[in-house]
């Protein structure tokens, strides 16, 4: 969808979500649905599995009632119980994704008898953002994760974060293709592209990019080169403040 307008915000005085409390992932996503409003959005994506678990809800209700709210869990779910239906669904992610259940009771909800099994890979995430991945040191964290018993002879794998794709083909290397690996992102991009279908048509222009967040840093402006290549023009709006 290179020609729709996209504007990110990322919650860097506050980041990681995957160790704060619930309430606290509610308010602050609650905020910055607020500040994505004002900017003009049309669509909100919650590009994060912790607040896609914890607060879509609260985010719908400080929302417009016409206005589309995506998840990263809901799409995730929904490919897993249509292609692997019988088999061992693996999930990984953060503590906060994990220790919420969103998956396995969203998979139960509407196949009961689904197996699924999930850990918590904490160290992923801040390592991918130090830059450690498709090295030796990311497959030696990978190996020690996916080697724990909690997480053995499954049939699927669900990346349930949404840094994790840049490490898909390390988890892939290491189980050489008896299990299959799925991540967020090429799926929720897909039915993002489906619902929005009709703001897409006659569009010709490039689109344009806005980057926020809410403290910058050096070392996160360094890190945003690892998800977008190039350098961009990063903004610092303090939501909080």
């Amino acid at each position: 969808m290179p020609n729709l307008d996209f504007i990110y915000f990322g919650d860097t005085k506050h980041l990681p979500y995957g160790d704060k409390s619930a309430e606290s992932v509610r308010n602050y996503s609650a905020g910055i649905a607020n500040f994505l409003v004002e900017k003009g959005c049309e669509a909100i994506v919650i590009a994060c599995n912790t607040a896609s678990a914890q607060a879509v809800e609260k985010v719908r209700s400080v929302v417009p009632s016409n206005m589309p709210v995506f998840n990263v869990v809901d799409p995730i779910v929904k490919l897993m119980l249509d292609e692997y239906q019988g088999k061992t669904l693996g999930i990984i992610g953060t503590k906060g994704t994990i220790e919420s259940g969103v998956y396995p009771s969203k998979i139960k909800a509407i196949s009961p008898m689904a197996n699924v099994v999930s850990m918590a890979t904490p160290l992923l995430a801040s390592m991918i953002e130090e830059g450690f991945f498709n090295s030796s040191i990311s497959r030696t964290i990978i190996a020690e994760y996916l080697s724990d018993p909690q997480i053995k002879n499954i049939d699927v794998l669900a990346l349930a974060c949404t840094h994790y794709p840049l490490i898909k083909a390390d988890v892939e290397d290491f189980y050489i293709g008896k299990v299959a690996v799925i991540d967020n992102a090429n799926v929720l991009a897909n039915r993002l592209k489906e619902v929005l279908a009709d703001k897409l048509t006659g569009k010709t222009t490039p689109g344009r990019y806005q980057f926020y967040v809410s403290d910058y840093t050096q070392s996160f402006a360094q890190s945003t080169r690892i998800f977008f290549g190039d350098d961009i023009d990063l903004q610092e709006y303090r939501l909080w403040d």
